[in-house]
């Protein structure tokens, strides 16, 4: 290193030191922590810790976080500050943080120096994501031993909240042996066991009235058997109330579209194919005038209450279980608070023909479905 570098080193120490010397004494007048004291820590805060913070000596905006419906309107933080300064407002002194940040002064011990410090107290959401699992393992005979019906676990508590047209089916084929149903139980699934839907070829009865199909079928919801023949599409009452923000929506999947695709009347469709249904609805379960609502198949994709879609836009026919996964689409703003009060239901749909809701599609066709998750995410 040359003279000219260790003069220069020199020179600057000095002048940074002679700055230090040239500090008026007692001229501290700094805020190194702040704290709000909670009777319930986690009723205000997500963390304990987030009732601590400490200040850098460069910063003057201080901002606690807290629950989103946390109470702030008399809140009293504390600070610790330089030894001998005071502050205005007082140390410890009770606010209403909800009209906004408050400013606080520190002032030196000798009056000469102040610093003002910004405090605001910020309700915040806090996202976690959840899982739910549904692998069909949970199914058994109905009260007659007709059909069969699935359960899973809902707020620990295993419950019949999956509903098929197997009802619907025994009106008009009441003779028929429980897997010679629509929807059925398949022993070899992905993982475990599985559910397999089938369209079926309906009975006399609904064949008089043009219903000459049944679609295999689950969703998240009830259908009701005694209206199916009357008014199929208000049969179906898709959802449940549900109080997560779902985000995703994945499983596996096998597809075998049956031969002939027909139409209502029963008469082949030339050159057409039939395809499967695997979507979710996410939607509002009152109306406007605060009226309870449960989609039906007349609207359960189409309805202005509807907030969010998941919708498988093809199914490919496979022989193999495949995995699908589509992602929700939101079409409005989440309201929190709704959310919390379940405000909203869930539906999640399959069928192994999409047009079966019409009677129409193909006899044979046959979609197996297991390891579905529902990817959510919780805002608190």
């Amino acid at each position: 290193m040359n003279k000219s570098h260790i003069l220069w080193g020199c020179l600057s120490l000095l002048t940074l030191t002679s700055c230090f010397k040239d500090e008026a004494p007692n001229a501290e007048c700094d805020i190194v922590q702040a704290w709000i004291h909670a009777d319930d820590p986690s009723a205000m805060f997500y963390q304990a810790s987030d009732s601590l913070v400490y200040v850098i000596s460069d910063k003057t905006d201080i901002r606690f976080t807290v629950r989103r419906k946390a109470d702030i309107t008399a809140l009293a933080p504390h600070f610790a500050i330089t030894p001998g300064a005071v502050m205005t407002p007082a140390n410890g002194s009770v606010h209403d943080f909800s009209q906004g940040p408050v400013v606080y002064r520190v002032t030196s011990e000798d009056g000469a120096w102040h610093r003002d410090y910004t405090v605001s107290v910020v309700p915040v959401t806090q996202t976690v994501s959840d899982e739910y699992s549904y692998d069909f393992e949970n199914y058994r005979l109905n009260s007659k031993n007709k059909y069969y019906v699935w359960s899973d676990e809902e707020h620990g508590v295993m419950t019949d909240i999956w509903a098929s047209g197997n009802g619907g089916f025994n009106v008009s084929n009441s003779n028929a042996a429980p897997l010679e149903y629509p929807t059925i139980p398949l022993e070899d699934g992905f993982e475990g066991k599985a559910v397999r839907l089938v369209t079926r070829k309906t009975g006399a009865l609904a064949q008089t009235l043009n219903k000459r199909i049944a679609a295999g079928n689950l969703f998240l919801g009830e259908f009701d058997p005694l209206g199916a023949l009357q008014e199929p599409l208000n049969a179906t009452r898709f959802g449940r109330p549900f109080d997560k923000r779902p985000k995703q929506l994945s499983g596996y999947y096998r597809y075998t579209p049956g031969p002939t695709f027909q139409n209502v009347d029963g008469s082949p469709v030339e050159g057409k194919k039939d395809v499967a249904d695997i979507y979710a609805i996410f939607y509002r379960n009152h109306d406007g005038n605060g009226n309870a609502v449960t989609l039906n198949g007349a609207n359960v994709q189409t309805s202005p209450l509807i907030v969010a879609k998941a919708i498988m836009s093809e199914v490919p026919p496979t022989t193999q279980w495949t995995p699908f996964s589509v992602d929700f689409t939101y079409l409005s703003e989440i309201d929190l608070d709704l959310l919390e009060n379940r405000g909203y239901s869930l539906a999640i749909v399959f069928s192994s023909s999409a047009d079966g809701a019409y009677f129409q599609g193909a006899i044979g066709s046959t979609l197996d479905i297991d390891k579905v998750r529902l990817i959510c995410e919780t805002q608190e």
